[in-house]
């Protein structure tokens, strides 16, 4: 008889656990645990994959070797830069999400649909929605960014001006950010390659002298995320919205719409390159992904659940 009581009393011990969460990957609120606690978006505007072989970008290329990437995810139409962020940013393509120039700040076509902030549904909004308690933030050298991150969905925004030099004021904002704030999804968005790009040209000595000094603005980045303790619980992601031909873009050639897509950290596979194709609306899913968010119907990306554990 004790023997019965004994294992209906850890049987019923268990069925608490598996309802509270205890012992298990689960939240309070019963969902599942996030793939990490933090997610670092590093955005270099105009930064074509050509470009990635003959960079001079060890901490870029660290991030590459201790996670996955691919260097074919292509741009949508046309290859320039607000419709893209945009996509990116909202897991959908211009025919939905409505922002089709390079530098809409409103939708051009009506928005397919709208959140309560009278947004396409989009990253910042549903981790807010999700998670009103998360740090979210965004810093960035180009201004039109602004149209397209929420802001009423961020805790901080800040437009610091890019005066194409060494961008070290959106890198010291960004690292006071992370000590600060030790924010849950950052985007720090770069546009110096896309100025180097219209003045010196593409595939260039001066491009690829900017990315070498971007490179060591990201290795300033990563070690503030190891001074401030979220190194070892984040996600880094870096990517961009198009590349270019000679000193333009907006077209469709290779040069102009293939982009590097590189994810490393916490619960990512050290695969190396992975061949699925990507779409600069996958992102948003991925992110989402890696905070347990539901897809909106509206989204048409997918998430890359092969780079995860």
């Amino acid at each position: 008889m004790k023997k019965t009581n004994l294992t209906i009393s850890v049987l019923l011990l268990l069925y608490f656990f598996s309802l509270t969460g205890c012992g298990s990957n689960t939240r309070v609120d019963g969902k599942p645990e996030w793939k990490a606690e933090h997610v670092v978006f590093i955005g270099l505007d105009g930064w074509g994959s050509y470009s990635v072989e003959k960079a001079d970008m060890p901490n870029v290329k660290q991030l590459m070797k201790e996670g996955c990437y691919t260097l074919q995810k292509r741009t949508v139409l046309p290859s320039s830069s607000a419709v893209n962020w945009a996509s990116m940013f909202m897991g959908a393509g211009p025919e939905l999400h409505g922002y089709t120039t390079w530098g809409s700040q409103t939708p051009d076509l009506p928005s397919r649909e709208l959140n309560r902030n009278g947004m396409f549904p989009n990253i910042f909004n549903m981790l807010k929605e999700t998670a009103p308690e998360a740090e979210i933030g965004a810093i960035y050298e180009w201004d039109g960014i602004k149209y397209l991150v929420d802001t009423l969905s961020l805790n901080y925004y800040r437009h610091v001006p890019n005066d194409n030099k060494l961008n070290t004021a959106l890198t010291g904002a960004a690292v006071k950010y992370i000590k600060e704030k030790k924010p849950t999804l950052a985007a720090f968005i770069y546009d110096s390659p896309d100025d180097t790009g219209h003045g010196d040209g593409h595939d260039t000595p001066g491009y690829y002298a900017k990315l070498k000094e971007l490179d060591d603005q990201i290795g300033e980045i990563i070690h503030a995320m190891k001074e401030a303790g979220m190194y070892d619980n984040s996600i880094i992601i870096v990517t961009s919205d198009h590349g270019g031909i000679e000193k333009g873009h907006g077209g469709i050639s290779m040069m102009e719409m293939e982009t590097p897509f590189i994810i490393a950290g916490k619960g990512i596979q050290q695969g190396g390159g992975f061949q699925e194709s990507m779409m600069q609306f996958d992102v948003a899913p991925t992110i989402a992904g890696i905070f347990h968010l539901d897809q909106p119907q509206v989204w048409v990306g997918r998430s890359m659940k092969q780079v995860f554990y």
